[in-house]
């Protein structure tokens, strides 16, 4: 437990010291010009040590890490990532911290992790607000880890367990952190608030031997199930495989891994989403009552899929972040 002095000199401290050294730099376009106003982040946390120790069950051919901007505004960036072989977090720091945290998982389909509109948007917007946001680019079960299906949610459990290993530094409570995923990263934020417990890694330091369960869980119009009946097909054919079985499916469908463990949750999703079905939220808010654990649902007429915060403006889906620190707050973040 912190008290607030710490918290405070915590924050200082960690503000003085600046970039953390030999971190790998954020995913980025070599030569490309920021955004006018909008500074791009350089703080980051690599999960994994390096060489030999680095993430494990690398695939046998080296990845590279690609960029691409899919953007045709000069005002507007939306970049996305392949090629993870450096899994970590992207570190928005507020000006005055309100000692709680937020891990985004941006999604992607599971086929790449998008950086701007569910990632450095929302680490922004949320840390203008207090949070500390801490960004993370997971590693893609198609790229032919020996985790497979596993090896994002390994990230995301070491993720939770690196931030509170520096919850002093950063000046946060380490009792106080929050995970937020967005469609497939929104399956990501949700296995780690199902299977936060599973163990999908061995450890390698004594940052392991700390929870990994989010201490709240937020899944905005989230990949759940990985039924052929209910899944993103993008998403379930990259994790499981076109061919996966039944008990495969039913082992990575979220709902179906719901118990009293899980964390209270907070979802979101637009009725006229074309992509991934509402009734993904609908049935993991179904077994979130079955298993007496609180949910927060906010079903939007309309918002598409991937509204983010820029595509979501003008909508009636533009209500969810400010109802998402309203339930926050009630849950004792921010």
């Amino acid at each position: 437990m912190l008290d607030r002095r710490s918290a405070i000199l915590g924050t200082l401290a960690s503000g003085l010291a600046g970039v953390a050294a030999a971190q790998t730099v954020p995913p980025h376009i070599v030569g490309a010009v920021p955004v006018a106003g909008l500074p791009e982040p350089d703080e980051t946390i690599d999960l994994w040590p390096h060489g030999a120790h680095g993430a494990p069950g690398a695939p046998a051919r080296a990845l590279v890490e690609t960029v691409v901007e899919r953007s045709t505004e000069t005002a507007l960036t939306d970049r996305a990532v392949t090629g993870i072989s450096r899994p970590r977090l992207v570190v928005f720091r507020p000006r005055i911290a309100n000692g709680s945290a937020v891990l985004v998982a941006p999604g992607g389909g599971y086929a790449r992790v998008v950086i701007d509109k569910e990632g450095y948007e929302l680490g922004r917007w949320l840390a203008a607000r207090g949070f500390t946001v801490f960004v993370l680019f997971y590693r893609l079960p198609g790229e032919g880890w020996a985790a497979g299906p596993d090896v994002a949610l390994a990230d995301a459990q070491r993720a939770m367990r690196v931030i509170r290993s520096r919850a002093r530094d950063y000046g946060i409570y380490p009792e106080r952190v929050a995970a937020m995923g967005f469609s497939a990263g929104g399956h990501v934020c949700g296995d780690l608030a199902t299977r936060f417990d599973v163990p999908v890694y061995t450890a390698v330091d004594a940052a392991d031997r700390l929870a990994s369960r989010p201490d709240v869980a937020a899944l905005i119009y989230a990949v759940q199930s990985m039924t052929p009946k209910l899944a993103h097909p993008g998403s379930r054919d990259l994790l499981i495989g076109r061919g996966a079985s039944v008990a495969l499916a039913a082992a990575h469908s979220t709902a179906l891994n719901v118990t009293g463990k899980t964390p209270p949750c907070f979802l979101v999703h637009a009725e006229d989403d074309a992509t991934v079905d509402v009734e993904n939220t609908i049935e993991f808010r179904a077994a979130c009552k079955a298993a007496k654990v609180p949910v927060e649902t906010h079903l939007f007429t309309s918002g598409g899929h991937g509204f983010g915060l820029r595509s979501a403006m003008g909508k009636p889906a533009e209500a969810w972040p400010d109802l998402f620190l309203a339930w926050a707050r009630t849950q004792g973040l921010g």
